[in-house]
């Protein structure tokens, strides 16, 4: 007998505005990113765990600013041509946990820029920037003067939606009720709601079972969960 191998059938994950869930746990960061350009000096910084929609909320921000991003956890590349991105808009994400691809000099100055020539900077992390480490003073004060947006842990508006587009993004179509279900038993995390959608849809496959609340009851029985990026 042959073996079968599954398809790669992913869909590339969208940072539609559209498609991000507005409840009362983000309602005040939505606003705050809404009323750009008129931030506070140009900056601002978007907070908040893993999996909340910091991403998806930036993102969507970053392409109606028609914004430069930058991967603060990403790997050392050439030295940022500081220069080009004067006046511009800016997302750094990951600014919290920031590597070699961003040295705090460099995020000095990209501060710096903002306000300047209608440059705008919008950072993202998972804790306030009064957490995030740096060996630099002048950083620090820059840091510490930074307005905040925070997201919270999803509510079940949030939890329902993630779900949704985790499964929509494996081109999967779960019976209806099941979204009920898992919103009412999950812990209150996207990381999680995503790996349960993971686990459901790889056991769905290897059983060739429907997805639905009956296979959920045996697959999720005894599922911790795992924290994702």
């Amino acid at each position: 007998m042959s073996t079968q191998f599954r398809l790669p059938l992913t869909a590339a994950p969208t940072y539609a505005r559209e498609d991000f869930a507005v409840s009362p746990g983000n309602s005040d960061a939505v606003a705050r990113l809404d009323a750009w350009p008129d931030w506070s000096e140009g900056r601002l910084a978007l907070v908040g765990p893993a999996g909340s929609g910091k991403t998806h909320l930036a993102r969507a921000w970053a392409a109606q600013a028609d914004a430069a991003v930058i991967d603060a956890t990403g790997p050392a590349e050439a030295a940022l041509d500081l220069a080009a991105l004067r006046g511009k808009a800016i997302l750094v994400e990951d600014a919290d946990r920031r590597g070699e691809a961003l040295p705090d000099e460099a995020l000095f100055h990209i501060l710096n820029m903002a306000g300047v020539d209608g440059g705008t900077v919008l950072l993202t992390g998972r804790v306030a920037p009064l957490a995030w480490e740096t060996c630099v003073p002048d950083l620090r004060s820059r840091l510490n003067a930074l307005p905040v947006a925070a997201i919270e842990e999803p509510d079940d508006v949030v939890l329902e939606a993630v779900l949704r587009r985790a499964f929509a993004q494996r081109l999967l179509k779960p019976d209806p009720d099941l979204y009920p279900y898992l919103v009412s038993r999950l812990p209150r995390s996207a990381a999680e709601a995503i790996a349960a959608a993971d686990l459901l849809d790889e056991e769905a496959d290897q059983r060739r079972r429907e997805l639905n609340k009956a296979l959920a009851r045996e697959v999720l029985g005894d599922f911790e969960g795992e924290e994702l990026d």
